[in-house]
């Protein structure tokens, strides 16, 4: 089964275009969708939904017409107040799948979704957990912020409101279990630590350790990951192995489209960078 892997579009129609286009030209079964779907700069709010509703639910129904699933999230710089807009234009085509800490079966793989993310320097703080207990918090940017229906709320004790959250490993070991982990592909937007999937244009490792032992530990056949847009760039590495799991996390940047296409039965798989 062929499908087409990409992430981090950040509401660019050129790029959602032409991955559509990729997958009917290659037979692909599905297209998934790492996370941060949406608009990124500017108000979020108003930008957002109607990216929502005026360009992903029109490039849904060209999924239906074609008879290929897209798989996928919002991601951390997608507000979390959009996620019931999200799971509302998702639920009008039958082949648009919202895959945020759900389980989806598709010719015999098993499809596992997660989009929280470990803490980071940046104020939006919806999606964020910490890694595990005892995690040391970065320098921050300002006040943490959380989206409301009126716009940000900033926390006035952002370590405290974390604290009081699920950190990454709860939030793992609460996903669905798949039936069979030797056909189970996780889409994780948050990579693994210590694969070279994590490198920031520092130079600095910042993946997640309890999603690196998760992989370890329940051994599925794939897990796909984002977030980090520059790592290929900086570290050369796209494609890793965490104990038998191949994990992939092709990156992304602003004036080119990447994403993997691979075959899930052969597990044969390459990255592409075009123009868009």
């Amino acid at each position: 089964m062929n499908i087409v892997f990409v992430t981090d579009l950040h509401g660019s129609a050129a790029k959602y275009r032409r991955v559509l286009d990729v997958a009917q030209k290659n037979g692909a079964a599905a297209v998934v969708n790492g996370g941060d779907m949406l608009v990124a700069e500017g108000d979020l709010h108003g930008p957002q939904r109607d990216f929502i509703e005026g360009f992903l639910s029109p490039y849904f129904s060209k999924y239906e017409k074609a008879g290929i699933y897209h798989l996928g999230f919002l991601g951390n710089d997608d507000l979390k107040i959009h996620d019931a807009v999200f799971v509302e234009v998702c639920r009008k085509y039958n082949f648009a799948v919202n895959l945020a800490q759900r389980r989806f079966e598709l010719k015999g793989f098993e499809f596992i979704g997660m989009n929280w993310v470990t803490d980071y320097p940046f104020r939006l703080k919806d999606r964020c957990r910490r890694d595990g207990p005892g995690y040391m918090f970065q320098g921050q940017f300002g006040a943490g912020l959380l989206s409301t229906g009126e716009g940000f709320r900033e926390l006035a004790d952002r370590p405290a409101y974390a604290e009081g959250l699920p950190d990454m490993g709860q939030e793992l070991a609460a996903l669905p279990k798949p039936l069979n982990p030797a056909k189970a592909v996780y889409v994780i937007h948050m990579p693994p630590a210590g694969l070279g999937l994590d490198v920031i244009s520092s130079g600095e490792r910042v993946g997640s350790a309890a999603v690196r032992r998760f992989i370890e530990k329940n051994a599925p056949l794939l897990t796909l990951h984002g977030h980090i847009h520059e790592s290929p760039g900086m570290s050369g590495v796209w494609k890793a192995k965490a104990g038998n799991t191949v994990c992939v996390q092709p990156g992304q940047a602003k004036t080119t489209l990447t994403y993997v296409l691979m075959d899930l039965n052969s597990m044969a798989m390459e990255r592409f960078e075009e123009p868009v």
